[in-house]
């Protein structure tokens, strides 16, 4: 799948997430990481992961933010 492409279906897929997380959770710790920054984190790992190849054999947005949501090691240098 074109890599543009593929960066545009996991934006769409992690807005979803987060967007939903949002509506879920009304009360927010200051000092907890809300759930559109952590989502925001995950996309720019995945874009830069997706530039550099590691999901090339996926075909989908869904399919690589299903991966990384069972398994972090797909990000480098996930903290």
């Amino acid at each position: 799948m074109n890599r543009d492409n593929l960066i545009d279906q996991v934006k769409d897929e992690y807005a979803k997430i987060a967007s939903y997380e949002s509506r879920q959770n009304f009360i927010q710790s200051t000092t907890d990481l809300t759930p559109e920054a952590y989502y925001e984190k995950l996309l720019s790992k995945a874009v830069d992961e997706i530039n550099k190849g590691t999901f090339d054999n996926f075909n989908s947005g869904e399919e690589v933010v299903s991966a990384i949501a069972n398994d972090k090691t797909w990000l480098s240098n996930w903290k």
